[in-house]
């Protein structure tokens, strides 16, 4: 049986998201220690481990027609959050393969993908798509051809093309970020992107991942975890639209923490792109209630022990600072500091009722 999707969600403004017991026990939870500091934390990007999130190369889920609902919507008032340097066209056709081939691999109840010579058929089930083109040629398809793959896929994306040894972002579909503007961004070396990140530049972690980006190999795709707090579970919190998520740091109170703060953690994966030589850049976002993260009783524990030894540079960067302590007193009645097994695994697999 195929993913039972969620068609009418919403992530801004009257807010209805809902994860499922099955979503809850398949979130890619970041912490497999009770302390958190910034690491480069790559691994290779092979199925299987500690959540059915790294099963794929590119992971759907039940939330997988609303989040390409929202990110349309984006689009339509913003078409500047994906931008193609002029160079990347190869890069772009790599990325609609890469996308296409995997899709319809590891999901064939929803995707399929047809070859005649360099004549292709595209069909998504889900979003109700069936598509001709020639490979090669973008006046074949109805947008260039990373935007129009990247539309249909959950989390953002961006090009990394590789020159003089460094990376630069010369292209991007970015509606799901964290804070950080592709507009802004677009061109920039890989050290001056990361710029804002506070402690990894003084301990290397950047010059070590540059390095071993360098080297990442076609056929050898990575992967690594990476988190921050989201305030509701909205998908869009760019610096173009702070006046609309900003505020909402403000509205945290011990009566509501449990439902309005949101663990947002993103599953980062880099292929190298056989055309183009370029880096594909993957940052699917995923949303978990507090109130759902207590429902797991090793997540809570580790939760309340992650936030309270969190090095304040890294409070201030996430942005948690102005409750941080509302969700620490939330927690604290819930650990009683026993052991907890490492890693990221959830450590039961029935939820409590929520």
């Amino acid at each position: 049986m195929g993913i039972q999707f969620r068609k009418d969600e919403r992530f801004r403004e009257n807010f209805s998201y809902v994860n499922s017991d099955a979503g809850v026990l398949r979130f890619p939870f970041p912490f497999g220690e009770d302390r958190y500091m910034y690491s480069v934390n790559i691994e290779p990007h092979i199925p299987g481990g500690p959540t059915p999130a790294f099963a794929h190369a590119f992971d759907i889920d039940e939330h997988y027609i609303a989040e390409c609902q929202e990110r349309a919507m984006v689009l339509a008032d913003d078409p500047g959050r994906c931008q193609v340097l002029p160079h990347m066209m190869p890069a772009q056709w790599d990325t609609l393969e890469l996308l296409m081939e995997s899709l319809a691999a590891d999901y064939p109840e929803h995707f399929s993908l047809d070859k005649d010579g360099d004549t292709w058929r595209w069909i998504n089930r889900p979003l109700g798509i069936d598509q001709s083109f020639v490979f090669g040629k973008p006046e074949t398809l109805p947008c260039a051809p990373f935007e129009y793959i990247t539309r249909q896929a959950q989390g953002d994306f961006t090009l990394q093309d590789q020159r003089d040894d460094n990376l630069f972002v010369d292209g991007g579909m970015v509606t799901t970020q964290a804070d950080w503007s592709l507009d802004f961004d677009i061109g920039m070396s890989f050290h001056e992107w990361h710029g804002p990140v506070p402690l990894a530049h003084e301990t290397g972690v950047f010059d070590r991942a540059l390095r071993f980006l360098l080297r990442l190999q076609y056929g050898h795709p990575v992967r690594r975890l990476n988190w921050t707090m989201t305030i509701n579970p909205r998908l869009d919190t760019s610096p173009e639209n702070y006046p609309d998520w900003g505020p909402d740091r403000t509205t945290v109170t011990p009566e509501n923490v449990a439902e309005k703060v949101h663990l947002r953690v993103e599953l980062q994966t880099l292929f190298r792109l056989p055309r183009s030589n370029a880096i594909l850049f993957g940052i699917r976002c995923y949303l978990l209630s507090l109130k759902d993260i207590e429902r797991v009783e090793k997540w809570r524990k580790r939760l309340h022990r992650v936030l309270t030894t969190l090095p304040p540079e890294l409070a201030e960067y996430k942005g948690l600072t102005r409750y941080r302590d509302t969700i620490i007193a939330h927690l604290a009645p819930h650990d009683d500091g026993a052991e907890l097994s490492p890693g990221i695994q959830p450590d039961q697999t029935v939820l409590p009722p929520a």
